[in-house]
């Protein structure tokens, strides 16, 4: 293991910390938001649906421009636009204003979070085994802080831009200086060279970028991404709102059930790299559906606002394992197309933003918010049904087995 790969690791893991601080800070202050610049119920989902909108914008803008440009080169200047249009939600005296600062927001996040993932699958590709919980642990670490400075914001009554402003002085240049050091994977060229300073060249010599993507295959993983961010936009957009106008929380309270989900999934996606390890990703993806599905349930009957953060306790260490895993199931999949493999998944991502946050602040508007919860404890149990998905792939380039289909249409295509 080279100390470039070591390196590299260690700067991508603190971008995925930086933007859990951020994307925190963001969902958890949400009521100090809608109070600030006076958004009516009816109009809060409006926003809330435009942030991922843009964001599968930006995710599919990513996949055509790291045909030209390396992915830590997104990375490196989509990062300080997010922390920036983030401070922009905080200081901005307006709706128009509000608007444009979480399209900059949404539109950045999503150039952001492709370019993450891919430079993670190519480094777990790189290392020869699961490393790609370990990068979203720290984003959930991330989360727990900006989850946290949000609870100590609502508790001092401090205004929207003095909770951001000491964040982003002091985020920007760490992810600026840190941005010198990410691994962009290499492909064949690299692999001829004897693997290139910085090059993540997968053990079957696939090429990073080339081969085409073929959407049939890559099916059964967005179905499971876009169920999973449906969960977890339940959590981020509405634990809040629901911990307070429904279990008759405080504000300060109604904060806390979003640091506790963090808590959990770094819990557990930091032991979820030697699960997957041990016992393979079908299982611990079937198990974490489960667990996420039994929060959800626990969260609709809750009694009080304990009852229901312990809900939320148990979809964040149910969920936490669904994502990374897609991802890397990704990587798999396409070894060859890994890039935009990642990068289509991504757009699933904001699909399950987009359809979980309108849908259920509807059906709590139509009907109840309880009732509203059992939307995304039914998908999530679905994804029991696609968790063959996640098993290995077998060599497609040697060792006598045969190659699939999947490559092989692939192989030399512009994608389906």
């Amino acid at each position: 293991m080279t100390e470039v790969l070591r390196r590299g690791r260690a700067s991508l893991a603190l971008s995925f910390f930086a933007q859990g601080v951020a994307f925190a800070l963001l969902v958890t202050r949400i009521p100090a938001i809608q109070d600030r610049y006076g958004v009516s119920d009816a109009l809060l989902p409006v926003f809330l649906a435009a942030v991922p909108i843009l964001a599968g914008v930006g995710s599919v803008a990513t996949e055509r421009l790291v045909k030209r440009i390396p992915p830590s080169r997104l990375l490196r200047w989509s990062q300080p636009v997010v922390l920036l249009a983030l401070l922009g939600v905080g200081a901005g005296d307006g709706l128009a204003v509000l608007g444009f600062a979480l399209a900059l927001f949404g539109l950045a996040a999503g150039a952001l979070d492709a370019s993450m993932n891919m430079l993670g699958v190519s480094l777990q590709r790189a290392y020869g085994r699961s490393i790609m919980l370990s990068f979203h642990a720290v984003y959930s670490l991330g989360g727990i802080l900006g989850a946290s400075l949000a609870w100590a914001g609502a508790h001092w009554h401090l205004a929207l831009w003095v909770s951001y402003l000491p964040v982003v002085l002091v985020l920007l240049p760490v992810v600026l200086v840190g941005s010198r050091w990410y691994v962009d994977g290499k492909g064949d060229e690299a692999e001829a060279e004897g693997g290139a300073e910085g090059g993540a060249v997968s053990e079957t010599g696939a090429v990073g970028r080339g081969q085409g993507v073929v959407f049939k295959a890559l099916l059964p993983l967005c179905l499971v991404m876009t169920f999973a961010y449906i969960g977890d936009s339940t959590v981020s957009n509405w634990s809040a709102k629901y911990l307070q106008d429904v279990l008759g929380s405080s504000e300060q309270l109604a904060t806390v059930p979003y640091n506790v989900y963090m808590v959990t999934t770094l819990i557990g996606r930091a032991l979820g790299d030697l699960g997957v390890r041990r016992f393979g990703a079908v299982a611990v993806v079937r198990l974490g559906a489960l667990v996420a599905a039994a929060g959800f349930a626990v969260v609709a009957v809750a009694p009080g606002a304990w009852a229901g953060m312990g809900g939320f306790t148990l979809v964040g260490l149910g969920l936490c394992v669904l994502v990374p895993q897609t991802f890397a199931a990704a990587g798999r999949l396409f070894p060859g197309a890994s890039d935009a493999a990642v990068a289509r998944l991504n757009v699933f991502n904001y699909v399950g933003f987009l359809v979980g946050s309108p849908l259920v602040g509807a059906l709590g508007d139509a009907w109840s918010y309880r009732g509203a919860m059992a939307v995304p404890m039914v998908l999530v149990l679905v994804t029991f049904v696609y968790a063959r998905s996640f098993a290995p792939q077998p060599d497609r380039y040697g060792g006598g087995h045969e190659r699939p289909r999947t490559a092989d249409v692939g192989r030399g295509s512009n994608g389906v």
